[in-house]
Order: structure tokens, then C-alpha cells, then sequence
């Protein structure tokens, strides 16, 4: 058995994480901020324009990570290995500059035979005053790895609303977004190197889950919370169908009252689906 089914429940230290205001700057303009134009969410984007206090935009929470490892989940390939879903719990807005510790779990290995779901969960806190920042949890795929006998887990409940979305979002990525996502950390060369993308079946390289997933919580923040990080609550979707860069994302959003539904898709391929957002008060 390749999975590290004894490992479940650990919990690992993996130490602190600095960012700086140059860093939340360039997240933003890798997930489209003032690409349409540059005179627009100039609080995510710029430290000095007048007016226009510096702000983060919430998902930047999952760019902090500690520096340690924690234990091995199984010896399986990664070419096995997708990412399947990725949630954030803020618990209020993160500022331009910080430390901060990062604490992690192994929460579950789900048995989906013939495949298996590994969970992991994320605390981030303040260094200095240990007052919680974040929560986040990340859901791998690994192929063929079920059939164990385990739990197979908690199934969704989530359903496309029967109504058409209150909101309809728009965003088309540039030819070079993988490129500039890239910058954040992840240097999968699947996103960046043709030749590499042509064996695992793409005709170019795709772009990273996760900058569809922060391109999505762009239009989160400003249709459902108002653009006030402060009103960002929880966000998590699965991610079911890979993004070519150039591809126009269409975010359809359903609220209800303080929480919301949504579903990112390129044409009539759903890419991102299972979209829940809900609202802090403020």
C-alpha cells in the first residue's frame, strides 16, 4: 500500500512566513487586478496613490506557508497527484506586511476506490501576538490509490441553484498569466515548459488551479462583499476542468443573504465548481 494511512491525524509545525507589501502587490496583478484598467482596485495594487490605502486581497492567505515539512503521506508518483479542491476561513483582513507561524494536519485520506482524496488542513497565525489569521484546508487527488477499505468521506450536498446567477463576472486572463502567476512560488514547470505539457496531454502549458481559484475570489470580494477584504469570509470550490491562459472566465454567482454559490467556466466547461463564499460581518 503506498499511502501513509498511519500518518492521519499528525499534526506538524512548519515554522514562519514573512511577506512584504511588494509581495501582496504582485499577487494581485498576477490575478488580474487593474488589467482592465489601471486606474481601477488601485488598493490592491498600488502602496502610494492618494486616496487608496494599501489592501490585500483575501486569498493571499494561501501563499503562506512555514518552511517545514510535514510527515510523508505514501511513496506514490506525483504525475498520480491533482490538486482537487482548496478552501480559506479569514478571520479578518490580513495587512500589506507581516509574520506569521503556520501549523498543519493531516485531517483524512478519503477512499474514493479506485482512486484516494488526501485532506490537509492549515493554521496561520499572528508571530507576534498568536491571534489566528487564517484557516485553510487542501484537497489532493492521487490516482488509483483507493480501495483500502476506508471511509470514503462526506459527500457535497452542493447543487447548481435553479435560477439564473445575480452575478455574471467576466474576466479574461492574458496569453503569459501562467508566467506571471509563476512568481508567487509555484514553478510547476507543467505551467511554463511546452514540452512538459505536451506529455501530460495539453497542447500548451495550463494555468495553475489556484490563479483560477484567486482570479474567482477577485470577483467574489467585489460582487458579493462589497470589495472590503474586512467582509471576506470563507471560499472553497473543487476544481474540475484545467484553464488554457488567454481563456475568458465567467464567474456566475448566486447569493443568498450572506452566503453564495458560484461556478467559474470557460464557454460551457465548468472549470471550477462546488463554489461557496460567505460573508463576515463587519
Amino acid at each position: 500500500m503506498s499511502l501513509n494511512l498511519d500518518a492521519v491525524g499528525m499534526t506538524w509545525d512548519t515554522g514562519t512566513t514573512t511577506w512584504t507589501s511588494a509581495d501582496t502587490l504582485l499577487y494581485a496583478v498576477t490575478l488580474g487586478a487593474g488589467a482592465d484598467d489601471p486606474a481601477d482596485e488601485l488598493a490592491f495594487t498600488t502602496e502610494n496613490s492618494t486616496d487608496a490605502e494599501q489592501q490585500v486581497l483575501p486569498t493571499f492567505a494561501a501563499m503562506l506557508r512555514g518552511q517545514g515539512s510535514g510527515p510523508s503521506f505514501g511513496d506514490y508518483p506525483l504525475s498520480k497527484v491533482l490538486h482537487a479542491e482548496q478552501s480559506v476561513t479569514l478571520f479578518g483582513p490580513l495587512t500589506p506586511t507581516g509574520t506569521a507561524t503556520v501549523s498543519g494536519k493531516l485531517a483524512a485520506i478519503h477512499d474514493k476506490d479506485p482512486n484516494a482524496f488526501i485532506v490537509t488542513e492549515s493554521s496561520v497565525s499572528d508571530a507576534a501576538s498568536g491571534t489566528p489569521l487564517a484557516n485553510l484546508t487542501s484537497t489532493i487527488f492521487v490516482r488509483g490509490e483507493g480501495g483500502f477499505g476506508g471511509d470514503s468521506g462526506p459527500s457535497s450536498n452542493w447543487s447548481r441553484p435553479n435560477r439564473d446567477p445575480d452575478h455574471l463576472v467576466e474576466y479574461t486572463t492574458r496569453p503569459n498569466q501562467a508566467l506571471l502567476y509563476r512568481l508567487t512560488g509555484d514553478r510547476n514547470p507543467l505551467h511554463s515548459d511546452p514540452s512538459l505539457a505536451a506529455s501530460a496531454g495539453y497542447p500548451r502549458p495550463i494555468l495553475h488551479g489556484m490563479c483560477t481559484w484567486g482570479f474567482t475570489a477577485r470577483a467574489l470580494l467585489h460582487r458579493v462583499a462589497d470589495s472590503d477584504p474586512a467582509a471576506f469570509g470563507s471560499f472553497g470550490a473543487r476544481f474540475s476542468s484545467p484553464v488554457q491562459p488567454g481563456d475568458t472566465l465567467t464567474i456566475a454567482i448566486w447569493v443568498d443573504g450572506e452566503k453564495a454559490a458560484f461556478q467559474t467556466l470557460v464557454g460551457d466547461r465548468v472549470v471550477l465548481d462546488r463554489g461557496t463564499f460567505t460573508r463576515r460581518p463587519v
